[in-house]
């Protein structure tokens, strides 16, 4: 173990790797429970989608432990799932296997990415202003959804309503404003204590925060006639779960790709989606070992030096890479959403954890999770509203990063991060943003700052907005 991981060399321990394994676990745990609720919207078999979260998690983190060696784990992303549910399914029109088909494909096309120099041109082509609006603004929009999925929200007619009529018809019309709900249902008393639960839980740092929130205010759901568990059963609820497992396992390929490229038709679409979902991803990833991994020394300057300026896996960020990559393929294979590098890995390498053994320690307790998939499936969506609030909440930070105060940087990341949350749309929020950042550097007349990618992704954007009007 020692020879492995190279422990000593990295100034670790056994019992330290086992205990930032724990703490990086008891983090990111909760997502055991909120992906199969997102993506069960969307017709997924809850049971198929909670097991194929821990596969993928599972999967996924080994690969990180054992062929990067690095403290880091992985897991469906948060934003990866509401773009796949709200975004491509609902707003988009593809059904969940064609959806599940595109994130399989995002993962092969991370893989080139990763072994070939077009990498960097990719990760240099978005300004880091954007870089930083679409991360935040993927955590306005998944605290919106935990609100909406809570039941707190109603949606009244705006004072102001307008009618606008041609020939007897009604062509247009206000929408409906959003309240607050009147706080006399269980389902949203319930919600309130688990998000006040969570919010004391976090501001005192214990570990597993969000997992004893959901936990608690499910047991907390059973008084109060929320929650049913007459129908849980250890035995059945395992083999229930693995045996919806098999109506989610393979459809990406068997049945996703054959029906995504039957008509032709929609390829701009499906190529828009692809990149979009790739494009968070990869951010995503890059954005948490280098904000990790250099102030902790996992993967220094030259390190990433080397990733910029070669192909193949010469760096140990090259591997940490390909290994996200990996996870996101198995995962569609198995059944769910984007399986992405948990920013949460920082709580592990907080508590010490330096090698690919804390991985591989997290990959074990996702295992063990298994055992859970009988309660899963009584978790109530007043449990795991809580969580998507306050994960929103946290992925906000990202916006400190901006230069609110230079309009040229301002004006692109507000529309990225705003119109993600007012449009229901992530790949309509990142739209925005490269709309007006083009916009802006031609108004400058610095055009020739705008990268190659970054003029061909916000054309096909475009490409899309006018398929979508003549449609």
């Amino acid at each position: 173990m020692e020879h492995f991981f190279k422990l000593k060399e990295s100034g670790t321990t056994v019992s330290t790797e086992i205990m930032a394994g724990l703490t990086t676990f008891f983090a990111m745990s909760y997502i055991i429970f909120v992906n199969p609720s997102m993506l069960s919207q969307t017709g997924m078999p809850f049971g198929a989608v909670f097991l194929a979260t821990i596969i993928s998690s599972m999967v996924g983190t080994l690969v990180m432990g054992l062929f990067a060696n690095v403290p880091y784990a992985l897991a469906p992303g948060m934003g990866l799932n509401a773009f796949f549910t709200f975004t491509v399914v609902f707003a988009l029109g593809f059904t969940w296997q064609e959806a599940l088909a595109m994130v399989f494909l995002c993962g092969l096309v991370n893989v080139v990415i990763t072994v070939t120099k077009l990498r960097k041109s990719i990760i240099k082509s978005i300004p880091a202003g954007l870089q930083n609006a679409i991360g935040g603004g993927i955590g306005i929009f998944v605290a919106y959804i935990g609100l909406k999925n809570a039941g707190i929200l109603q949606f009244t007619a705006d004072p102001g309503t307008y009618v606008l009529e041609e020939s007897g018809t009604v062509i247009a019309s206000s929408a409906a404003t959003p309240a607050i709900v009147t706080l006399n249902t269980a389902p949203v008393l319930l919600f309130l204590i688990g998000l006040a639960l969570m919010v004391v839980l976090l501001i005192l740092n214990v570990k597993g925060a969000i997992l004893i929130g959901i936990v608690a205010t499910t047991l907390l759901g059973i008084p109060m006639g929320v929650v049913d568990v007459s129908g849980i059963s250890f035995t059945e609820g395992i083999a229930s779960s693995f045996a919806e497992l098999g109506t989610t396992f393979g459809v990406a390929v068997t049945q996703g790709l054959p029906s995504l490229f039957g008509n032709m038709g929609r390829l701009p679409l499906v190529l828009m989606t692809i990149f979009a979902f790739s494009l968070s991803d990869t951010f995503d990833t890059i954005g948490t070992f280098i904000g990790t991994g250099r102030r902790s020394g996992i993967f220094s300057a030259e390190d990433e030096a080397t990733m910029e300026n070669s192909s193949g896996f010469k760096s140990k960020m090259d591997k940490a890479l390909f290994a996200d990559s990996i996870g996101t393929s198995v995962g569609a294979i198995f059944g769910t959403s984007n399986t992405t590098t948990y920013v949460e890995s920082a709580a592990g390498i907080g508590a010490g954890g330096r090698t690919g053994l804390t991985s591989v320690v997290t990959a074990l307790c996702f295992a063990a999770a298994i055992l859970l998939a009988p309660v899963a499936g009584a978790i109530p969506s007043a449990a795991t509203a809580p969580a998507l609030v306050l994960v929103g909440c946290m992925m906000l930070s990202s916006f400190r990063e901006i230069r609110w105060d230079d309009l040229a940087e301002a004006i692109p990341a507000f529309f990225a991060g705003i119109f993600m949350a007012l449009c229901y749309s992530i790949s309509y929020g990142i739209a925005a943003g490269f709309v007006f950042y083009c916009i802006v550097k031609v108004c400058k007349k610095q055009a020739g700052e705008i990268h190659p990618i970054l003029w061909v992704a916000t054309g096909l954007f475009v490409l899309n907005f006018v398929i979508l009007a003549i449609l």
